[in-house]
């Protein structure tokens, strides 16, 4: 009988430890080589491991030594292992738990640690399994190397990605480890579908600004399955792997666009201890500390805690714009019974200053030389004095699971999440001669608020030779947003310097001479001061059914939605005849909507790995505003057809992905043809392209990541006309959007990046990393005007584990990653007539991390 290979991880081992038919299941695996490591120079590890049965002890073994376990017979059944404790090798930790059970350890292939029965048993052998470092992996938790195999977000159950008939990528922990992101917005450079960086430096890619682009459209930011409406960009040192989900996503989480959604997973309670501190070091006076230590609190296990933290301050390549950061994320984790858990999250982010450069630049002095040449990235056009853009997060989680019997189980997720944001900021307006930028002074504060819920039971049975696995569930979002702003339309005025209520600046020689005048009650000054309260309600309910039978997946769900929005501004300004006060109040009436959206999908999986799907898939988001009946739009309504392949290489760490896919959105607002002075829904916007991926530990040495996207995003139906606007600033014809290319969104993009570690003794523990990202040309509006060009840009990095070179070092590493290695200037895109986004520049990025 030919022998398959199965790989399964701790979290899988300690689960199949309770049944002797989950282990007999698992038990037909062969090991995969590993390199063995010198006899003489065997590292040592921590272990504080209680009493336990036999495979739960194997695998923490396994996972803490991070050593490949093989046993190819049936362990003694209620065996129990010896407690393990001190600084030991992992043979040495192995046969402490072992004694007494008369199982013996003998040396495996490449290093492999192997199992042998007790010679006074008659146990007949069987295929072989591994325990240890292998896997079935945590679909929340890091991966391994740069390859994720399950995930929880595409169908919120535990499901692998073959088996899921639409794209989910997966930035996993070690991915964000070798490239060094600074956020999220940077993590997901790499990833299939997505330009991540369309505004360049001007955006740090918080929930909130939605400049991240997916297969052409803006995108969603979920936490654990909960939509975050944070203004700070999200932070990695918190985050265990980013996932995003290329196409609808509607029916599992609400609204989201067409084009997808990103999902990320917070650090949680490790299995096992973790102790790991760093400090960095980079450009721009970068300096940066963090801690990230889990351990038990009681002697069991069964109570859990962890507890990461930053800091960081450095400059950035623009002057007088800083990034400062400090948070912390503690957690704890309740095992209370086998059957029910529970996870207690907090977060707290301050950041006095992004890292954003909130103004933008001239195309004039940046596509093109301009009078005196190209603006360097480093020039500031704001105001020293009128420079705040600051965030302040506050977040509290928990997530409650409970096992009712092995067919039922119910979930639970609750996250509060408040969000301020203070900014006072230099608006750029465009130019008025070939010198002199106009600006817009603004003051503003901002909060949200966000409360979400998501409940789900879910299960599985058996119907003859069909399984079904289902989830039925219920989740709301309450979100509301408050916030005070001032624009400053003083500057011209009353002596004050500047032009016609803008204050102005020379973009080659910029000395600042703005006085601000932010009394609406002075005469003096002429101002406009907003003051708003939006408040928005989503409820929905939601089911879902992955049916298998032999190799084939079917995926079923729906989802009705409601949502209400209602709202209203309070606007006073003293800009009249009289400089007087005066104001006035809008208010929305509350504006209910409901959406149904569904999905359905196959999978057919080969025994040989190709598993070839379809599927059809919808989603909404809510419109504001009314048709000249006074009647409320309908929801943006999106629909997606995609086919692809997805490969898992047998017995290897290789997911090779295609997709091509046709988005279709609807709803879009044009110009009423009867009633010109209104709004009607009939517009649409097409996206169609397709996409390639690769994901592979081709070695234990060799780890790789590559993409391809192409993506044409078209107005396919409008009758809307938009004024052609060209760098120089000069104005053309007007033309029909209709047939136009959507703007800032490239045709092509393609990246691959690689990671190696030689096994040579000479450069033992030194490893190198590097990649490439090719962003290609995009339109500057929707008029198709011109083109900002397409650019390539080179990324490389090293390591070292000093403790291969010395057991005084063991559990140092140092890390280097640099980003643009060429220094190349390039524009990320531009938008409308006067707004390019310059990219970043060459950045280096160190640290020294000390795992104990």
């Amino acid at each position: 009988m030919r022998r398959r290979t199965r790989f399964f991880t701790t979290r899988t081992a300690l689960t199949c430890a309770t049944t002797l038919a989950c282990l007999t299941a698992l038990g037909a695996a062969a090991p995969r080589p590993a390199h063995a490591a010198s006899p003489t120079s065997a590292p040592t590890y921590r272990f504080a491991i209680p009493a336990s049965p036999l495979p739960v002890a194997i695998a923490r073994i396994g996972g803490i030594g991070g050593a490949r376990i093989a046993y190819a017979f049936p362990l003694p059944a209620n065996a129990t292992s010896q407690p393990v404790s001190g600084t030991l090798t992992t043979e040495a930790a192995l046969r402490q738990a072992l004694a007494g059970t008369g199982i013996g350890i003998a040396a495996g292939p490449d290093g492999a640690l192997l199992l042998t029965p007790s010679t006074h048993s008659t146990i007949t052998l069987g295929p072989v399994r591994v325990g240890g470092q292998s896997t079935r992996q945590n679909p929340t938790g890091p991966g391994i190397g740069y390859v994720a195999e399950t995930t929880m977000a595409g169908t919120k159950t535990d499901t692998p990605l073959t088996e899921i008939p639409n794209s989910i990528y997966v930035i996993t922990k070690q991915q964000m480890v070798d490239q060094q992101p600074q956020n999220v917005q940077e993590a997901l450079r790499y990833t299939p579908g997505i330009y991540a960086e369309s505004w360049g430096t001007y955006s740090q890619g918080s929930a909130q600004t939605n400049t991240i682009l997916q297969r052409g459209f803006g995108t969603s930011q979920f936490v654990d399955g909960l939509m975050s409406e944070s203004f700070s960009a999200g932070e990695t040192a918190f985050l265990e792997r980013i996932e995003a989900i290329n196409g609808p996503a509607s029916v599992m989480y609400g609204q989201t666009t067409p084009g997808g959604m990103i999902a990320m997973s917070l650090k949680k309670p490790t299995d096992t201890p973790l102790h790991q501190a760093s400090l960095g070091f980079g450009s721009w006076g970068r300096y940066e500390a963090t801690v990230d230590v889990s351990d038990k609190v009681t002697r069991s296990g069964n109570v859990r805690y962890r507890i990461a933290a930053i800091g960081t301050t450095q400059g950035t390549q623009t002057r007088y714009v800083d990034y400062h950061r400090v948070g912390v994320l503690p957690s704890i984790t309740w095992d209370i019974d086998h059957d029910t858990s529970l996870s207690l999250i907090g977060s707290y982010l301050y950041t006095p200053g992004s890292g954003a450069n909130t103004s933008q630049q001239p195309p004039y002095a940046t596509l093109l030389p301009g009078a005196y040449g190209r603006l360097p990235r480093s020039r500031f056009l704001g105001d020293r004095n009128w420079n705040e853009n600051a965030n302040r997060d506050a977040m509290f989680e928990y997530q409650f699971h409970h096992r009712f019997n092995r067919f039922i189980a119910f979930d639970q997720v609750f996250r509060f999440e408040q969000s301020q944001w203070n900014y006072e900021r230099m608006n750029y307006a465009g130019m008025l001669n070939q010198t002199t930028a106009l600006r817009l002074p603004s003051s503003t504060k901002e909060t949200n608020d966000t409360v979400g819920l998501d409940s789900r039971v879910h299960g599985n049975f058996d119907i003859g030779q069909l399984s079904n696995i289902w989830v039925v569930g219920s989740d709301f979002r309450q979100y509301s947003n408050h916030f005070h702003q001032i624009f400053d339309r003083s500057s011209g005025f009353n002596g004050l310097p500047g032009f016609n209520g803008f204050s102005t600046i020379n973009i080659y020689d910029p000395q600042s001479n703005y006085i601000p005048c932010v009394d609406v009650h002075n005469p003096t000054c002429r101002d406009q001061v907003y003051n708003g309260n939006t408040s928005y309600f989503q409820e929905g309910v939601y089911f879902q059914d992955q049916i298998k039978w032999k190799g084939l997946s079917i995926l079923l769900g729906g989802r009705q939605d409601w949502v209400n929005y209602h709202g209203g501004t309070t606007t006073t300004s003293n800009i009249n005849a009289t400089s007087t006060a005066t104001t006035s109040y809008s208010a929305d009436l509350p504006r209910p909507q409901s959406a149904f959206t569904w999905r359905a999908g196959l999978v057919y999986a080969f025994d040989f790995g190709l598993s070839p799907y379809f599927s059809y898939s919808t989603s909404f988001i809510p419109q504001t505003g009314n048709n000249w009946q006074g009647n409320t739009f309908p929801p943006l309504t999106g629909r997606q057809y995609e086919a692809g392949l997805k490969y898992k290489v047998p017995h290897r760490d290789i997911l090779i992905t295609g997709a091509a896919y046709h988005i279709d959105e609807n709803h879009y607002l044009i110009t009423d043809p009867v009633h010109t002075d209104f709004s009607a829904d009939a517009g649409r916007v097409t996206s169609e392209g397709f996409e390639l991926a690769a994901n592979a530990n081709i070695t234990r040495d060799l780890r790789a990541i590559a993409s391809y996207s192409f993506t044409k995003a078209t107005f396919t139906r409008t009758n809307l006309i938009a004024t052609e606007s060209f760098p120089d600033g000069s104005s053309g014809a007007d033309v029909a959007e209709k047939g136009k290319y959507v703007p800032t969104v490239p045709r092509n993009m393609f990246s691959f990046f690689l990671d190696y570690t030689p096994p040579y003794r000479l450069l033992r523990g030194f490893g190198l990393n590097g990649g490439l990202r090719y962003i290609g040309s995009t339109y500057n509006s929707a008029a198709n005007s011109y083109k900002v060009p397409a650019y390539l840009l080179f990324d490389i990095g090293a390591h070292y584990d000093l403790g291969a070179a010395t057991p005084i070092l063991r559990g140092l590493k140092a890390q280097l990653a640099v980003s643009n290695l060429t220094n190349k200037y390039y524009i990320t895109s531009c938008t409308g007539a006067y707004s390019c986004y310059i990219g970043q520049g060459r950045r280096l990025y160190g640290n020294l991390t000390y795992s104990w």
